[in-house]
């Protein structure tokens, strides 16, 4: 296991400790793992105290969810275990006045039997107390009844709507009333694509095979209902929305709120597929998302998953959810976009591709070498690959492919002149290889492109001209020069060398040969190389050993421009 913490046994008081040295709004007891909202008023003088917690784990819940307009107080177990029912009435002391306390509670037998037990030890004091019981987990709808299904992501917007409630100066009454109807209202169901692991136990808590995933589960890294094989997001979105529908958490013409939470390991990247696919289902659906977030919310450690929570909405529940509130993890905000897609300006001076031409015999022979050069790099796709993995991301490959099919998707139109099929070739590998790779070679296209425009059958000295133009642009964007391990070891010396064959009077076959063989001895120099420049840099000495991999795909490209060559 690996873990950033210190101790086990120490996580739950230290997360704590960091929770509210971060934020302005809570405090912490100094006998009790308990989160108070900072600076409240004398006792006779508070409003009605919103009380949540339960097992820690669940970060930012629940002690991120404390400040003026939502929690008054969080009570922290150690991982995934209730706090005791003293932990809770400590809470319930140290955050409630005359006005009393609501509790809110996931529905899980340890939070209940502790929660409930404080609540009857306080009313004992004087306290005045209420208990709202979330259970919004629909996927259990066929399994047990509605009274006896998990708590899990929707109570966040339980403890939002009701901290701004009792933020108002309503009665406890009143409060609890409006908890109540949003805690039955709410549905919330979640997946997971694989286990999570207790600092206390360091091991994954099940086990899921490579394609499978949990579908159902719940916030303590036990099992979900079923298990099946990994389906892309948008099938998994449709899984849960289904399920809220059929329990008639929403239909159509409701306004709604929506949680897109991810569960503790899942990135904003993804979470953000979740959001657009279930924005699109809804409006599909005639449901209006009046509310929308995305996030951690509610975690299940470092479970990678995510969950969906949605609440049809009132305007007077609406106007609660868009009070403010200083509590450290709410988002606020959840107002979504309307336009979402704009057009796109057209460049100025845009390349007609469909005008009918007469292609020149230039034309045709760098056609032909394009297509060359192209396939050649088709077929060292997983080669590159691995020599990239040494050093990189292993992506150059996948790049390589896709700038090479941007050469072949060039129409005939484009090869009117040389110059005008290396500006459009630019223009068309800027768009299709993403990455460092992408601009060099757009840049290095472009430049040999606007040295062969002047000369629409170019001669030797002029193509060499256009490739010393062409590495000179990669040298002036990346700053990288001979020696420092990049494509540059490379290319400068093929273009020398093709300058200098040409400038001395060899034959152009000739010539080729030459640049090809000195960019072969660069590519291969810089297995010896430190690298200076790109990711490669990072590793120092350990990258040594291996060809720099951008070096490597020019001579696969430079050699298929060889007519004798075939490509390996």
């Amino acid at each position: 296991m690996k873990k950033l913490i210190n101790h086990p046994d120490s996580v739950v008081r230290e997360m704590l400790e960091g929770t509210v040295l971060l934020s302005a709004a809570a405090s912490l007891l100094s006998d009790e793992n308990v989160v108070v909202e900072a600076d409240l008023p004398a006792p006779s003088q508070r409003k009605v105290a919103v009380i949540s917690g339960g097992g820690s784990g669940h970060e930012p819940a629940h002690a991120g969810y404390v400040g003026s307009g939502m929690l008054t107080a969080a009570i922290a177990g150690d991982v995934f275990t209730s706090p005791s029912a003293d932990a809770v009435l400590a809470g319930i002391r140290a955050a409630s006045g005359a006005a009393g306390a609501l509790l809110i509670v996931k529905n899980y037998t340890g939070d209940r039997l502790n929660f409930g037990l404080a609540a009857e030890m306080a009313r004992a004091e004087g306290y005045p107390v209420e208990i709202v019981v979330v259970a919004d987990d629909v996927a259990l709808r066929e399994t047990v009844s509605a009274d006896r299904r998990r708590g899990i992501a929707g109570t966040i917007l339980v403890h939002k709507i009701a901290g701004a409630a009792a933020a108002k100066g309503l009665s406890l009454e009143e409060v609890a009333a409006i908890a109540r109807e949003a805690a039955a209202s709410v549905g919330s169901m979640g997946v997971s694509l694989g286990p999570c692991t207790l600092p206390s136990v360091g091991r994954p808590n099940f086990e899921l095979g490579v394609d499978e995933i949990e579908i159902g589960l719940g916030i303590h890294g036990e099992h979900g209902i079923r298990k099946m094989q990994l389906v892309p997001a948008d099938d998994l979105v449709q899984i849960i929305l289904d399920a809220l529908l059929a329990d008639g958490k929403m239909k159509k013409g409701d306004r709604i709120a929506l949680l897109v939470n991810g569960l503790g390991a899942t990135p904003p990247l993804e979470l953000a597929i979740l959001a657009r696919s279930a924005l699109h289902r809804l409006s599909r659906e005639g449901v209006e998302v009046a509310r929308a977030w995305t996030g951690t919310l509610l975690s299940a450690l470092d479970m990678p998953g995510f969950s969906l929570s949605v609440l049809p909405v009132s305007s007077n529940q609406l106007e609660l959810l868009d009070q403010p509130t200083t509590a450290l993890a709410w988002r606020g905000g959840g107002v979504i976009g309307g336009k979402t897609l704009t057009t796109n300006p057209a460049p100025r001076t845009a390349p007609n591709e469909e005008e009918a031409v007469s292609i020149g015999e230039s034309g045709h022979q760098l056609r032909h070498l394009f297509e060359r050069a192209a396939k050649a790099l088709i077929l060292a796709e997983d080669e590159l690959a691995r020599l990239d993995g040494f050093s990189g991301d292993g992506d150059l490959g996948a790049s390589m492919r896709r700038g090479a099919e941007a050469l072949l998707s060039l129409p005939e139109a484009a090869f009117v002149t040389p110059g005008n099929a290396l500006i459009m070739a630019g223009d068309r590998i800027r768009r299709a290889i993403a990455g460092s790779s992408g601009p060099f070679y757009a840049t290095a296209f472009l430049r040999a492109g606007r040295r062969l425009s002047e000369h629409p059958s170019p001669s030797a000295s002029d193509i060499a001209a256009a490739f010393s133009d062409a590495v000179q642009a990669i040298m002036d964007l990346g700053g990288a020069k001979p020696g420092d391990r990049t494509m540059i070891d490379a290319l400068e010396p093929a273009a020398r060398a093709l300058h200098d064959a040409i400038a001395g009077g060899k034959p152009p076959e000739i010539a080729l040969r030459d640049s090809i063989n000195a960019a072969r001895k660069g590519a291969e120099m810089t297995s010896l190389m430190h690298p200076k420049l790109g990711r490669a840099s990072y590793l120092g000495t350990r990258a040594i050993g291996s060809p720099d991999a951008g070096a490597a795909a020019v001579t696969v490209w430079l050699s298929a421009l060889d007519h004798d060559a075939r490509p390996e």
